[in-house]
């Protein structure tokens, strides 16, 4: 029922874009009919892809060339429909202006061409853009300065890696790879590693047991892991050397020197009813150094009363956005977005833009990223 019903959110949403495409933009192209006819059939394909999507996403057993197809009619969808709307704007500001003027139809027609193929060109160059920086990764290098802290200490963070149709084990392969050159002192995955059943997800995965670090690496789950078994995702992670914090937290370094790494469950929990996030019992046997908390969403820091004893929260689940201006959306739901950010005096909030991506191969104002976050003593 779950599913139908968010298949039926799906369909309207993307049908009420292509509807839009079509009659606002796609009908008012100052080009031939045949030439209308053609984009009007190629949008057509591309609204079928988009219905088609959801079953590949949740049922992988399709060969990566056609998910990749299958994959992209969202993206391309979002991105045309928002050049849309602004080509509609322009246009009718055209027409008020040509009115006013004495401008022959002719040089109107000529203006009117030349604005049709320009918009047209941006659609094409805009999606080849988003789909093409989808392909890398970036280091995203942060020095955090953090009070009392008697040793420097690196730590690697992915998020959002959402393993499942175009994330499989060769990408999570070569991530491990990157990661192991960058030689940190513990990794920790901020969420949303499994997107798909376990039993899909289980050769990529255990990929990840290849990663090395001084103090090991470190997970908590975020809102897409209860889609797809949490129970089961947590047992297989843990089973592969790999620590998940349940609304707990481990010592980091040697005594007196390290830090406290607490993670907890995400706000999802409290939809799924059981994995409820309990930031008192994540840190109730914290020790009397610093603090840095493992939180998928950024907005799990508003349930957070008192926020003193934590130094850093780490989080991911925005992407950034992945695909702009997406991210002005992102910014109504959550307090940050991307990037680090002080909260208060005593507490920072980093933000992962994802190292992977979800939906569409397509990455627009926020690249994939791997961080490196450098802890340091604060200065006095």
């Amino acid at each position: 029922m779950s599913f139908m019903i968010f298949f039926l959110v799906y369909f309207v949403a993307f049908f009420l874009q292509t509807y839009t495409i079509k009659k606002r933009f796609i009908n008012k192209l100052n080009f031939s009919l045949k030439t209308r006819k053609y984009l009007g059939f190629a949008l057509y394909l591309t609204f079928f892809g988009a219905l088609l999507y959801p079953m590949a996403r949740y049922f992988p057993l399709v060969p990566n060339w056609l998910y990749f197809l299958l994959s992209l009619p969202i993206g391309v969808i979002f991105l045309t429909f928002i050049i849309t709307i602004f080509h509609d704007i322009i246009s009718i500001g055209f027409k008020k202006a040509f009115k006013k003027s004495k401008i022959s139809s002719q040089r109107r027609n000529f203006f009117k061409k030349t604005f049709d193929i320009g918009a047209t060109s941006l659609i094409l160059a805009t999606n080849l853009k988003a789909i093409d920086n989808a392909r890398h990764i970036e280091l995203e290098v942060v020095d955090v300065e953090i009070k009392n802290l008697k040793k420097p200490y690196k730590i690697i963070q992915l998020s959002d890696i959402h393993i499942g149709g175009l994330i499989d084990k060769k990408f999570i392969e070569d991530l491990v790879k990157k990661v192991n050159i960058l030689n940190g002192d513990l990794v920790v995955i901020t969420g949303d590693l499994v997107d798909t059943k376990l039993e899909f997800a289980k050769p990529a995965l255990d990929e990840l047991k290849n990663i090395k670090s001084k103090y090991g690496t470190y997970f908590i789950v975020g809102n897409h892991e209860y889609f797809h078994g949490v129970t089961p995702i947590i047992d297989y992670v843990n089973n592969l050397g790999i620590k998940v914090l349940e609304n707990e937290s481990v010592y980091i370094g040697d005594e007196n020197i390290g830090f406290n790494l607490a993670g907890v469950y995400d706000n999802f929990g409290f939809k799924y009813g059981s994995y409820i996030p309990d930031i008192n019992k994540a840190l109730e046997n914290c020790k009397n150094s610093p603090t840095v908390l493992l939180a998928h969403q950024p907005k799990f820091i508003n349930s957070i009363s008192n926020t003193s004893n934590i130094d850093l929260i780490l989080c991911g689940h925005t992407h950034g956005g992945q695909i702009f201006p997406f991210n002005f959306l992102v910014k109504l739901d959550q307090p940050y977005v991307k990037g680090l950010n002080i909260h208060n005096e005593t507490t920072q909030v980093y933000v992962n833009k994802g190292t992977g991506f979800w939906g569409p191969p397509m990455r627009l104002g926020a690249s994939s990223e791997i961080t490196i976050l450098n802890l340091k003593e604060a200065k006095a």
